[in-house]
């Protein structure tokens, strides 16, 4: 049995007086794919995110790409329907780690005028799901979003932020591109995530090695969350939790799909 948690939602970033609303654009002080062994100063670099690209764009070229699918169309599904939940529309989205647009397919061009997608892998973009609303893909890491002050009105996200190494930098960079009455809503795996294989490896491993490492990637607290979005600067916080549990006939099959979320960046 696989337990997925972790949901959360946030709304409206604190208002900054005074800024006024800049061009769409690109950032001059930002690139759009970090170049090898970049990394933040003040983050543990858990993750080599070049190897992550790497793997993402190896997956997307894979003959059934959509065969895993199943959780990230069934959270992108949850995502859409908080969107809808906020009674006005958004001239322009930006989804932070989009995929093959797993959000965007849920949302119609009443709700949002003209969405942006980012994924670090460009295999990825090759294979986003068609849809109504006008889109633009762009080639970009999570970790150094290469947008204006002040640009869009909605960020959505929905399991990919787990993947950085400096969550708090990832946060401000979203908490900047938004408007001062942007929304941002997004999921990501909470820290119960795969709690019966972490528990049944560690036991193994203790009965035959007196001891155990961690084979599980590490998973932020959802108790943490506010706080981090608090320090980004976000307000009137909505921090949800939902568990979504999969059931598997043993462990090849778990396995097998944990290499492919992996490697396609869930």
């Amino acid at each position: 049995m696989l337990r997925l948690g972790g949901l959360w939602v946030l709304r409206m970033r604190s208002p900054a007086a005074g800024v006024p609303v800049k061009n769409l654009g690109l950032r001059e002080v930002a690139s759009g794919i970090s170049s090898p062994g970049s990394t933040s100063t003040r983050a543990l670099n858990i993750f080599d995110r070049d190897l992550k690209r790497k793997q993402k764009n190896w997956a997307a070229r894979q003959p059934e790409p959509m065969k895993f699918d199943y959780l990230k169309e069934e959270v992108g599904s949850r995502i859409a329907d908080r969107v809808y939940d906020i009674a006005r529309n958004f001239s322009l989205a930006l989804d932070v780690g989009c995929g093959r647009g797993y959000i965007a397919q849920h949302l119609n061009k009443e709700t949002v005028g003209k969405f942006f997608q980012v994924d670090i892998a460009e295999n990825a973009l090759k294979n986003i799901i068609e849809m109504e609303i006008p889109t633009v893909s762009i080639l970009a890491d999570e970790e150094f979003l290469p947008f204006r002050e002040n640009t869009f009105d909605l960020v959505v996200s929905s399991l990919s932020l787990h993947w950085v190494n400096d969550l708090p930098r990832a946060l401000e960079q979203i908490h900047y591109v938004l408007k001062p009455d942007g929304v941002f809503i997004g999921a990501m795996f909470g820290g119960d995530t795969l709690y019966e294989l972490r528990c049944s490896l560690q036991l193994a491993e203790t009965e035959r090695e007196g001891g155990f490492s961690p084979h599980v990637s590490p998973f932020t607290a959802v108790n943490d969350l506010g706080h981090l979005l608090g320090r980004a600067g976000f307000n009137t916080l909505t921090v949800d939790t939902d568990e979504i549990q999969v059931n598997y006939p043993g462990m090849f099959e778990l396995m097998e799909d944990l290499q492919e979320w992996r490697d396609g960046g869930k």
